[in-house]
């Protein structure tokens, strides 16, 4: 004869508790202490009791799922190849779980604000996260107006109708470019697109800092479209073909890019940190482990979720939380 399952009445009865009391512990709710909520867990464990979530879901008039997007649109064919992009999804897929939220990874072809309002509108998620504006700041401006709740990770612009998380980028610049100055660097290049409202900032950090020490101080520009290492490192060597007055400080947008002007420098036979100082972006783990070891600017992907997830949930609750900036920090290391 087959066994019945247990039900939430059976597991309050064996626990010695309301069921009222093993809802909110099996949904993690602060209204239970932690001593009862680890008590009634271990009895629903032992017991092979687990919440359908299904039917939790329609109770709260919630999915529990979060739809998450990243800027497939910004890499060539789709593909993204600059790891921090997954540090990133792995700090929100993290800070998610954290709130017993399912991720849902949108397609690259769900890339517009039709296709977002859609997934609402069939209840596949309660919200989006949007890891990378790019260049949809405009569609994204119009989804926000629809009502939709999203949080994004990028830059904000001043007319901005969302809620914006990133790195302080124009800092990020200025760090760099102290950094290049207390080195005794006086010729600057800047690699990124600076079409992208991130990468601007960085460069007007970077130019900030040129300018206040020495009017005259040289920065020059390239302006890079590729996110990938082959697209860093044939742009270094085109620009090593031709260029005459070679610079002395390097900040890349990226450390995947820093990593491949290094690596065009050392085939010309010019040496890192000898002849020129680098500055890489986002501290992905490989950045202390090249060589030599890179210094860049820190962007915290685990606080980065933590933030985005937060922010969202306030957003889905009604709230209109501001947009904010993670920790900004540079990471001197051999370069």
């Amino acid at each position: 004869m087959k066994k019945r399952a247990k039900t939430m009445a059976d597991i309050a009865e064996l626990a010695n508790v309301s069921k009222p009391t093993v809802s909110r512990a099996l949904s993690n709710s602060p209204l239970v202490n932690e001593a009862t909520r680890e008590h009634v867990l271990s009895v629903a464990a032992e017991h092979g009791y687990a919440v359908n979530r299904n039917a939790q879901k329609l109770r709260h008039k919630r999915t529990n799922t979060i739809a998450v997007s990243m800027d497939f649109r910004s890499h060539r064919e789709n593909h993204i190849s600059d790891p921090f992009m997954f540090d990133l999804l792995a700090g929100v897929s993290e800070a998610l779980g954290d709130r017993n939220q399912d991720l849902l990874l949108c397609a690259p072809n769900h890339n517009d604000s039709v296709a977002f309002r859609q997934i609402l509108n069939e209840r596949g998620a309660d919200g989006f996260i949007i890891l990378g504006q790019g260049h949809r700041e405009n569609m994204l401006k119009e989804f926000a107006a629809t009502g939709a709740p999203l949080v994004v990770w990028g830059a904000a612009a001043e007319d901005a109708n969302y809620c914006v998380v990133g790195s302080d980028n124009f800092l990020g610049g200025q760090l760099a470019g102290r950094y290049f100055l207390e080195q005794g660097r006086r010729h600057f290049l800047f690699v990124g697109d600076t079409s992208f409202r991130e990468f601007h900032m960085r460069r007007e950090g970077l130019h900030s800092v040129a300018t206040e020490a020495d009017p005259d101080l040289s920065i020059d520009d390239i302006d890079l479209h590729g996110f990938s290492y082959d697209a860093a490192y044939d742009a270094a060597n085109r620009y090593l073909d031709v260029i005459e007055n070679r610079p002395d400080a390097v900040f890349t947008y990226s450390d995947t890019a820093a990593m491949a002007f290094i690596s065009a420098f050392r085939e010309a036979g010019i040496s890192v940190p000898g002849d020129v100082s680098v500055v890489g972006y986002n501290d992905i783990p490989a950045a202390q482990y090249f060589s030599p070891p890179i210094t860049t600017i820190r962007q915290d992907t685990h606080q980065a979720g933590r933030v985005l997830a937060a922010k969202l949930m306030r957003v889905i609750d009604g709230d209109e939380p501001r947009s904010a900036l993670i920790r900004t920090e540079l990471i001197a290391r051999d370069t």
